[in-house]
């Protein structure tokens, strides 16, 4: 695990409650980055991902004019290959509990490929009345990221919208239920992790 001073983890989060996101860059260790490259590549390999889909559960539908990546659902404990992602991941979460006062109790991710051509249009992190997720998280893969690869992560706030390239190994944590983004058509294939960190476990959001 890639360790970080508490004076480092103490300016993230300060620039995350003032700002609602932060963005991190060479967020992982070289090898740990490499292990989750290569996770990402050998489940496209063997065709696992899958198309995605808005919404939760009963209403999840699947609507390529609104978003068009695939997606993989990481499995905590099966997915032993990425252990030590996991523990990086259980230290942040640590560290936002401790310094923004939040009662995470659970964080869920998935690989998320975006084949040339495909977007997600503006939205929030939350679905409609349910709060379970508070921040929001993208690992980005991307190795050779160049400018007019597309992509990027557009983020719309009140003094105007930005745009974050997704280059490799840049961690953009954000409020879920606060920052309305949209990832932009992308002209090459785009790779991240994206996941969330939960007021309760995971699958009790559901009930």
């Amino acid at each position: 695990m890639k360790a970080y001073s508490e004076e480092i983890y103490l300016s993230w989060l300060d620039e995350l409650a003032q700002k609602d996101f932060v963005v991190i860059d060479n967020y992982l260790s070289e090898e740990i980055f490499a292990n989750v490259f290569n996770f990402f590549q050998s489940k496209r390999d063997e065709d696992a991902l899958a198309k995605a889909g808005i919404g939760s559960l009963g209403d999840h539908t699947i609507v390529e004019e609104i978003r068009g990546d695939y997606v993989y659902w990481i499995d905590k404990h099966k997915d032993q290959e990425l252990v030590d992602l996991h523990t990086q991941m259980d230290d942040l979460v640590a560290k936002v509990n401790r310094y923004l006062f939040l009662s995470i109790s659970d964080f869920e991710y998935h690989l998320a490929f975006y084949p040339k051509g495909t977007f997600y249009q503006k939205h929030l992190d939350q679905f409609k009345g349910r709060n379970n997720r508070q921040l929001s998280y993208v690992l980005y893969l991307n190795k050779d990221w160049k400018q007019g690869d597309g992509g990027e992560l557009r983020i719309f706030g009140e003094a105007g919208n930005l745009d974050i390239a997704p280059k490799a190994n840049r961690l953009v944590l954000f409020k879920s239920g606060v920052l309305e983004h949209e990832v932009l058509t992308t002209e090459t294939g785009r790779m991240s992790l994206t996941g969330w960190m939960l007021n309760n476990p995971v699958g009790l959001g559901f009930l």
